[in-house]
């Protein structure tokens, strides 16, 4: 709390503080309390060497002085202590992750701290074995041996059960990591849970996600979420197929010959906002925008807070459940309804993915052909050296992919750039950052955390954006029918204060640019999400009457909402799904909101999200049959 103070929120005051510690302190009852119940059976009740209580108390120190070391960088990451983000990376490339753990998170010095705060515990825990125990009383009777047996019976059941309640003798009034945010400030909750806690909340939602268990998800009234998805009653079908038909009003624009998504690794939208404007990290992006032939929509959220998350999103048009979808088997058996790569190849369309990375990362070259797509070109076939651990250079990949261009048939490209992820190990001073002046404007800011930090990933975004911006405007020169999509995988991981808005750690660009785009094509501002991508291709291209299938209708026909796995955005508010917290979008002026019912809008939305997350449930668990 005291070394990552910033992260506290203004006119959060000394009560909120010492509330946390002692909430944490009860809730560390039951971590503390699983350590020592090791001994106390091997030691206390089996009579074992008292160096087995040694043991134990060394291997523990260790390993929570490690976990102590790492939760500093995992929570300027992610806000948040250990998280899902843990359980998705038993799922990632281990050798990756633990490279970056040393370019990227400086594990080269964290280490020995860690094991220096071992030794430290060490020295005490031993110092506190050397003390003899108290010798018993000299009982002289059998009724004094059984009152004395008993009161020690009583008061270990007693004591364990007041640690495993963190706190309390009963589990309604104890202290658990669901009920642990008791404070007014995030940063504070985090903080009440230690790091054995932080791992349980992570096994929880994991085994959660076995077994399908979701806040939201309601397969008993699979048939009214499909009918208010499809806007359409009465249908009485046998299956989802009917409810998720949509027909194409007609094109809009000329058909491409290349359209191209390009979503940018960490692409977050608060850099590209006025506020943020000197930072001069998005000029390139900005210039795009800034054309008669390109729209842009800042009300725009990702599918989730993983790269995985958001191209399965893209991919199969559906939302994040909190399931994997690339693990899970049905994926592999059948291409889904709504799928990506089906309605664009009928159009005439061949549908290629291309990543900086490795084909096998997170399944992601087998999901991708095993959904539709003809091609999958990874790190290995772009014939370019390996910038980190992760992949190629973004510049590398788009130098492979537009000379490639010239021998293909017309064809959707699906990309994924890699460059602006840890480790941030670019040359950015022979790409041209200026580091000082960026450094200069962020020292400008507000509450940031670490500004040499916050430049060098500014940095990462800038070159990423310097690249993009740079094959667009050289595809659209070669192919000027071109039609280009730009977002992001996610928001999170970089921010631009160590307090962040939901709408800036949250929500990512949309850009539209190409021949017959221009800046009404779409209402100011549509809503959209990475599933709402897609149908909107398709209304602008394909003819009138042409069927296709999608959870999400297009951003011509939007809900007005779009949503991740913990948060949502509208016309004028983004929110937490789960609490009633929300704000005022930063680009709706508080005029335009004097005719608006924000509590029926954020009803609405909720609507919104347990209809499509209904749906999307049941076509995973399920597929498209209501008999099943």
């Amino acid at each position: 709390m005291y070394i990552m103070s910033d992260y506290i929120g203004a006119g959060t005051d000394n009560s909120q503080i010492w509330l946390a510690n002692f909430a944490g302190m009860r809730l560390s009852l039951k971590s503390a309390g699983a350590v020592t119940l090791v001994s106390f059976f091997f030691v206390t009740i089996l009579g074992l060497s008292s160096r087995v209580r040694l043991a134990t108390g060394i291997i523990a120190s260790l390993i929570l002085s490690i976990l102590f070391m790492a939760r500093f960088p995992y929570y300027r990451e992610f806000n948040a202590t250990f998280g899902m983000e843990v359980v998705q990376g038993l799922h990632d490339d281990i050798g990756s992750i633990i490279i970056t753990l040393f370019q990227g998170y400086g594990i080269y010095w964290r280490l020995p701290v860690a094991i220096f705060l071992t030794l430290i515990c060490i020295f005490f825990f031993s110092r506190l074995l050397l003390i003899k125990p108290i010798p018993l009383p000299n009982l002289d009777s059998l009724n004094k041996k059984i009152a004395f047996v008993t009161a020690n019976v009583v008061f270990i059941v007693a004591f364990f059960i007041f640690a495993r309640f963190g706190g309390s003798f009963t589990y309604a009034n104890g202290l658990n990591w669901e009920n642990a945010g008791i404070t007014s400030d995030e940063f504070l909750n985090e903080c009440v849970l230690d790091d054995v806690q932080a791992f349980y909340r992570a096994y929880s939602i994991s085994k959660d996600m076995e077994v399908r268990e979701i806040s939201g998800v309601e397969p008993d009234n699979i048939l009214a979420c499909a009918e208010f998805i499809s806007q359409r009653k009465n249908l009485n079908a046998q299956s989802l197929e009917p409810y998720l038909e949509r027909t194409a009003s007609g094109a809009k624009i000329e058909k491409p010959r290349h359209i191209f998504i390009i979503m940018g690794e960490t692409w977050m939208q608060w850099p590209m906002l006025g506020k943020y404007a000197n930072l001069h990290v998005a000029d390139g992006m900005k210039s795009i925008i800034a054309e008669p032939n390109a729209y842009y929509s800042r009300n725009f959220f990702p599918t989730g807070s993983f790269t995985s998350i958001a191209l399965e999103g893209i991919i199969t048009g559906m939302p994040d459940v909190n399931i994997n979808i690339n693990y899970q088997p049905r994926t592999y058996e059948e291409i889904y309804i709504s799928a990506m790569a089906p309605p664009l190849k009928e159009l005439g369309y061949r549908v290629d993915f291309w990543y900086g990375g490795t084909p096998s990362w997170d399944n992601l070259a087998k999901m991708s052909i095993a959904q539709g797509f003809d091609n999958f070109y990874g790190y290995p076939d772009l014939g370019v050296p390996k910038q980190t651990t992760w992949g190629a250079k973004d510049g590398d990949l788009f130098d492979a992919l537009e000379k490639h261009l010239a021998d293909e048939p017309p064809t959707v490209h699906l990309i994924m750039t890699t460059t602006n992820h840890p480790p941030y190990n670019l040359d950015l001073e022979a790409e041209g950052y200026n580091f000082n002046g960026t450094l200069a404007e962020i020292a400008k800011l507000p509450t940031v955390d670490n500004p040499r930090e916050l430049a060098t990933e500014l940095g990462h975004y800038w070159y990423m954006d310097k690249v993009t911006t740079k094959f667009i405007r050289s595809v659209k020169e070669k192919y000027p029918d071109s039609l280009f999509i730009i977002t992001g995988d996610h928001a999170h991981r970089v921010d631009p204060s160590s307090r962040p808005t939901i709408f800036e750690h949250e929500s990512v660009p949309f850009v539209m640019y190409g021949a017959g785009i221009n800046k009404k094509i779409l209402p100011p501002d549509a809503v959209g999400g990475h599933i709402s991508i897609v149908p909107t291709i398709i209304e602008l291209i394909a003819p009138r009457g042409f069927i296709y299938y999608s959870i999400s209708p297009s951003m011509f026909q939007s809900f007005g909402v779009a949503f991740d796995l913990s948060s949502y955005i509208t016309q004028n508010t983004a929110g937490r799904i789960d609490s009633d917290v929300w704000e005022i979008l930063p680009q709706v002026a508080s005029g335009n909101l004097t005719k608006v019912n924000l509590p029926n809008e954020r009803k609405f939305a909720m609507d919104v999200v347990r209809s499509v997350r209904t749906v999307a449930w049941w076509l995973l668990m399920k597929g498209p049959d209501f008999a099943k």
